[in-house]
């Protein structure tokens, strides 16, 4: 038999804000990652404006360190009641960023306020679909804000199976009542992309280490084992919102280790 491949895992930058690149890289060898989910944002070295010759030699550096980057973490709402070049205008730069640093999938929020939410998704996926597939790129909805649920997500998502997909935000569905079976049940056909996390409480969503909090990781993890779960999983670490929260890289061993455990075929 030959060597296994190393899970597919990852983390997003957000749990360092503002750090560069090299540490990033520097940090994901150290913790065995083999991936960077890059948050998308002004105070980052990768936004919306960033130059093509950044964008070239970020992609250059992060396929030389051997890495790939699954998601670009974006923060527009696809349901938000933003008028639709607003929202159709920073989604199609995302797009184009994903593919010119070589990333198969971006986040998308909801962002809905309840009413027209599904009006406005399917309009605006609609109208965005043709250009997220000649740029190569999968567009998915986070379970998350206005549609918490796997529920609440697959409703939005699920008129375009196959074309849109869906992040698992381990903590939203929990927090609001979804079982994980129950997530996992609702999304699938759908499920592209899994972000980890654990938290004080539902109430209390600070973030605390795996395995330290109430999010139900043994469950959601066996979850995704039994569906024979083999995409990416991130650890979204989100010490940019809860920057007296502890740093990255003491949290990045447990996340490694849950990982190994539940979220790929190697933990078997």
């Amino acid at each position: 038999m030959g060597t296994p491949e190393p899970p597919r895992w990852a983390y997003s930058t957000l749990g360092a804000p503002g750090r560069p690149l090299t540490e990033h890289l520097a940090r994901a060898h150290r913790h065995g990652c083999t991936g960077l989910e890059l948050r998308v944002h002004q105070d980052e070295f990768v936004h919306l404006d960033l130059p093509p010759a950044e964008r070239r030699t970020i992609r250059a550096r992060v396929e030389e360190a051997g890495l790939a980057v699954p998601c670009l973490a974006g923060y527009a709402g696809i349901c938000a009641p933003t008028p639709d070049p607003v929202v159709l205008s920073s989604i199609e730069r995302l797009l184009g960023l994903a593919h010119d640093l070589g990333a198969p999938f971006v986040r998308i929020f909801p962002g809905g306020t309840g009413e027209d939410d599904a009006v406005r998704a399917e309009r605006r996926l609609a109208q965005l679909l043709p250009e997220a597939s000649a740029r190569g790129v999968t567009m998915l909805v986070e379970t998350h804000d206005s549609h918490p649920t796997g529920a609440a997500v697959a409703s939005l998502v699920r008129p375009f199976a196959g074309a849109v997909g869906v992040i698992w935000d381990a903590l939203h569905p929990w927090r609001h009542g979804e079982r994980p079976a129950d997530t996992a049940e609702a999304l699938a056909g759908l499920l592209r992309y899994v972000q980890i996390k654990d938290a004080a409480s539902a109430v209390d969503t600070t973030p605390v280490p795996l395995g330290t909090g109430s999010v139900p990781l043994t469950e959601i993890g066996s979850t995704l084992r039994e569906r024979d779960w083999r995409g990416w999983v991130s650890l979204e670490w989100e010490r940019a919102w809860y920057p007296e929260v502890a740093p990255l890289d003491e949290v990045l061993p447990g996340a490694g280790e849950w990982v190994a455990r539940f979220g790929s075929p190697v933990g078997r």
